[in-house]
């Protein structure tokens, strides 16, 4: 039996399935999918340079794999904050929201934060302007940006493991 082909198929076995996990966890607000896709990527990439298995291809997907995963970053507070700024929301309102979802998401479940952040943003909104209509019109404007951050991370990570997957098997 070939051990370092067994190896090989090992690592990159566990590679996919934590980039997996990664995509999939992308549907909890507070869990880092794409830093998980990226650490899985990089973990790969010391392997393959250790056993000197890195090609100047490979280094050039693993560069767009990480400019993807630094977008991906960055791309989730874009989006809710612009959803929500479009909506009147001021950033106080928006970061109080966040921290008691955030807060909320460490005492319950994370999928807890899905729920509660967008009430306790309702919740502020409403004891700032004294109208339900226009409490609830912030907090829908952070369900729809979080909708639209899970679509626009969703294909950052469907991306990065295409890429990857192209690395592995080109």
């Amino acid at each position: 039996m070939d051990f370092s082909l067994f190896g090989e198929i090992l690592v990159q076995s566990l590679t996919l399935t934590f980039m997996l996990v990664g995509l999939i966890g992308l549907l909890i607000p507070i869990f880092p999918g794409i830093v998980v896709i990226w650490l899985a990527a990089a973990v790969y990439m010391f392997y393959a340079a250790i056993n000197g298995m890195m090609t100047g291809w490979d280094w050039f997907l693993f560069v767009l794999i990480t400019i993807l995963a630094a977008i991906g970053g960055v791309v989730d507070n874009i989006i809710i904050t612009a959803k929500l700024r479009e909506t009147g929301t001021p950033w106080r309102s928006i970061g109080i929201g966040l921290v008691i979802g955030l807060v909320a998401s460490c005492f319950f479940t994370p999928l807890a934060a899905l729920v509660i952040t967008p009430l306790a943003l309702y919740g502020v909104e409403y004891l700032r302007l004294r109208e339900a209509r226009a409490a609830f019109d912030s907090a829908k404007g952070w369900l729809i940006g979080f909708g639209w951050t899970f679509l626009a991370l969703f294909a950052i990570g469907v991306v990065m493991i295409g890429l990857w997957l192209a690395w592995v098997l080109l």
